[in-house]
């Protein structure tokens, strides 16, 4: 009841025309962007309380500099070493597997210590252990994880990254111990909710053996609940994702549906992720098997990427379709006015990830992008993040860029933490208890910003990362 009458509340306030009070509120906000330098609008937006993060791929939002530390310390990674390909001595005679997943002339590939042992002597010559890179070595392991070249794109990211972490993404200790480093770093931004993008399959054990799935939902669980993660502050479920591309992807809807149901507890929603440009992925594909999963289990929420891809479609239409009620990017929703007429103040959000369409090339410039017509025309949208340590971002440089790119009111501003928080899949009870947070939370920012000016910030400690330091030479650290 109390999330309805927010929502209502909420929709109200987005149409009714300003206030004298209202426009004084943002005038505050208008003078400030007006004499701000880029430094103090960032530090701004930094302090700024924002709600949550909806569209965040966990093995995707490590930045170079965790990875590293976790995995070159056994005792934080749950006793594991790891190697990583440094030379290429032409050993193994094959390109790729079926999928592309593990090419052989790939630099900095990482294995774990059990799948180092099983390879030929020529093979081991090519890697070394992570400790032992040289300080060149070292910072081409790190960069390699980030998309930092004008000439990589969409095909670096879907094709190498993913492919380099290998191992490091099947450790479940070190994965769950990233969430709590997301926590702790989305904490500082005045972030309360995550709601990360994460499997269960595939983790294994330092002797390569296989954990079960659910074993490794109760290593997440532990790790959520220690006193260290808990005292962040910051509330956590996960989404499920589905490999939309793959030949049995339709099964492994099906088995994915099963497993959510039966943690319910950690897991919200599920997610369909993967290029979109790779038509076997289409979205109708999986109308018929979800329509039969509903038929049996109770309503899963789908939080599903469509949109995302150069060519007019209607993949937004027939995601929702779906059952989808956030459409993850949403880029090309703009060429086809039906849905976009549909979706005007509607139940539907669109995740808006700008750096990612940047720095993935769906729009050439940030002037392409159709967020602001979006959010000008009625369209529920948020800002997120997607996969930030790839971008080397965090969630102050997706509203730094939104503010300064497209001249946001205060009002707009506050609506997308609100709305960040409004279509999470959270039960109702929580969510009502973070939305009067939140309101509670910005509602106080802004008024001691008002009265002090800047000063409003001491205590604070913003801190940028290589994005806005190369685009926007905003290059602050503590």
């Amino acid at each position: 009841m109390l999330t309805i009458i927010y929502r209502a509340v909420a929709s109200v306030l987005l149409v009714l025309p300003l206030s004298v009070n209202a426009l004084t509120v943002d005038d505050w906000f208008e003078d400030f962007k007006r004499s701000a330098t880029d430094e103090e609008l960032y530090s701004f937006l930094y302090a700024l309380p924002k709600g949550g993060d909806l569209h965040n791929h966990l093995t995707g939002s490590n930045f170079s500099e965790w990875w590293y530390e976790l995995a070159t310390h056994p005792e934080q990674n749950g006793g594991y070493r790891y190697y990583t390909r440094v030379t290429i001595e032409n050993c193994a005679q094959y390109g790729s597997d079926m999928f592309g997943f593990s090419p052989y002339l790939m630099y900095f590939r990482n294995i774990q210590e059990s799948g180092f042992n099983q390879l030929s002597d020529c093979e081991k010559s090519e890697y070394k252990r992570l400790e032992d890179l040289t300080e060149q070595e070292k910072d081409g392991w790190l960069n390699s994880l980030r998309l930092d070249k004008s000439h990589e794109s969409r095909d670096e990211f879907f094709q190498t990254h993913w492919q380099r972490l290998n191992d490091l993404t099947a450790n479940p200790h070190l994965v769950a111990q990233t969430l709590y480093l997301n926590m702790q770093a989305f904490a500082r931004e005045g972030v309360t909710y995550l709601e990360s993008i994460q499997g269960m399959r595939g983790f294994k054990k330092p002797d390569g053996s296989e954990y079960d799935p659910d074993t490794v939902a109760d290593i997440f669980r532990d790790r959520l609940n220690q006193a260290d993660a808990r005292q962040t502050g910051v509330t956590v479920r996960l989404q499920y994702y589905l490999l939309r591309f793959i030949p049995n992807a339709e099964e492994d809807l099906a088995w994915i549906y099963h497993f959510v149901d039966r943690h319910r507890d950690l897991f919200v929603g599920i997610n369909m992720v993967g290029r979109e440009d790779n038509d076997k992925g289409y979205p109708l594909r999986f109308l018929p098997v979800l329509r039969s999963l509903r038929q049996k289990i109770p309503t899963i929420p789908l939080a599903i990427h469509a949109g995302e891809v150069d060519e007019p479609n209607h993949h937004v239409r027939d995601t929702l379709l779906l059952g989808a009620s956030r459409i993850g990017h949403g880029v090309n929703l703009i060429s086809d006015p039906d849905t976009l007429l549909m979706m005007r103040n509607s139940e539907y959000l669109v995740e808006i990830n700008l750096i990612s369409n940047l720095l993935l090339q769906y729009v050439n410039d940030f002037s392409e992008h159709p967020f602001p017509e979006y959010l000008r025309l009625g369209i529920p949208v948020a800002l997120s993040t997607d996969d930030r340590g790839m971008w080397d971002s965090n969630l102050t440089d997706e509203y730094f860029v939104a503010v300064k790119e497209f001249n946001l009111s205060w009002r707009e501003l506050v609506s997308l933490g609100r709305n960040s928080l409004r279509f999470s899949f959270l039960d109702d009870a929580s969510k009502a208890d973070l939305l009067d947070e939140y309101e509670q939370r910005v509602g106080k920012f802004s008024k001691a910003f008002q009265r002090k000016g800047l000063p409003a910030l001491q205590g604070t400690t913003p801190v940028s990362y290589g994005f806005s330091c190369r685009y926007y030479s905003v290059c602050l650290q503590p």
